[in-house]
């Protein structure tokens, strides 16, 4: 069985506080993506409160983004018919601690979405130490990060790590 998980798709990542062109460019990827899929989805939400600057990730990240119930907040229009297939879940950091208890059942794990460097890297990684014999596949067509090379580097390492690049 497999499960595809779709990685803060939201407004704040694709043109918003956070966001760059290689997110936008995704965006059709994905779409034809979730039309074509037929297995389960969880789409992730990056959650943050009023108080962000002051948590530990606003202070090395000092850019409001995805505050709770506002626009950037919400997973993109383009993306968010297809959040009726499956669950959508909050995180508050980069890597999400539900994921790992929501997979058991899964033999494959897919992760596609938003950075690639940063929140798909950190959930893929960890998915992948809870369950290093299950297959973690990446699709980099439908993934960008926040820097083209850092995009690059970020599939490299979870190559590195056992992870399924396609």
């Amino acid at each position: 069985m497999r499960m595809t998980i779709v990685v803060d798709m939201q407004n704040d990542f694709v043109s918003g506080a956070l966001g760059t062109s290689e997110a936008m460019d995704i965006i059709p990827n994905l779409v034809e993506k979730l039309k074509k899929i037929d297995n389960d989805l969880i789409f992730t939400q990056d959650t943050h409160k009023e108080n962000y600057l002051e948590t530990e990730e606003g202070k090395r990240l000092p850019i409001v983004h995805c505050i709770k119930k506002t626009p950037g907040w919400e997973i993109i229009n383009e993306i968010k018919p297809f959040t009726a297939k499956g669950t959508v879940i909050e995180k508050a950091a980069f890597g999400s601690t539900r994921l790992p208890s929501m997979l058991k059942k899964y033999d494959e794990i897919e992760l596609c979405g938003l950075c690639t460097d940063v929140c798909v890297i950190s959930n893929a990684l960890l998915i992948k130490a809870f369950y290093p014999d299950k297959t973690i596949i990446i699709d980099s067509a439908c993934c960008a990060g926040v820097t083209p090379e850092s995009h690059q580097a970020a599939l490299l390492v979870m190559k590195n790590c056992g992870c399924v690049i396609n």
